[in-house]
């Protein structure tokens, strides 16, 4: 099996909660990741953004926030699906990190998130999608692209990518407008 460093790997930052404070720290970081816990970090991290999208469209107080959850759970679908197939063609089976610190991240902000209601659910969801996809970003740029050796899998990051940057700058665009 080939050693790869998958674009799960950039979820890993936001999703486990890791703060990267170094290059060399990140990099230190995606180097103890193997092919089956990277796999199951992205599968867990789109699945995360998929929750919380449909959390907004059940819960936000404006039209623009419920579509912005939609749009979250739509793209976050068909990231993780374009994950699992490529984990499948790999012949990668997921594997949970242990301890899996981003399954409890998750819970936690899923807790946070259901504890407020109207426009103060509406600035925690999109305060949490800003700071999400900023640390995919910074990993992204930072850190996993660089380190990716198989050409299919650098070729998937580059093309989703510019959905990071749309994402959170979609969340600070509607947050400016609640605050």
């Amino acid at each position: 099996m080939k050693r790869l460093f998958p674009i799960a790997a950039v979820f890993a930052v936001g999703a486990l909660g890791l703060t990267m404070r170094t290059t060399s720290a990140a990099t230190a970081r995606a180097a103890d990741l193997d092919d089956q816990t990277i796999v199951a970090i992205f599968d867990g991290a789109n699945t995360a953004d998929i929750e919380t999208g449909e959390l907004a469209m059940k819960k936000g107080t404006t039209k623009e926030v419920r579509d912005f959850g939609a749009m979250l759970a739509r793209d976050h679908k068909a990231v993780r699906q374009q994950g699992r197939d490529l984990a499948k063609k790999l012949g990668v089976t997921p594997t949970p990190p242990k301890p899996n610190d981003y399954a409890k991240d998750h819970a936690a902000a899923m807790k946070k998130l259901n504890g407020v209601s109207g426009a103060a659910f509406d600035k925690a969801f999109l305060q949490h999608e800003v700071d999400y996809h900023e640390a995919v970003i910074g990993a992204i740029e930072k850190t996993l692209l660089p380190a990716i050796k198989n050409a299919e899998l650098k070729d998937l990051v580059v093309k989703v990518a510019p959905a990071f940057a749309a994402h959170r700058d979609g969340a600070k665009n509607l947050l400016s407008k609640i605050q």
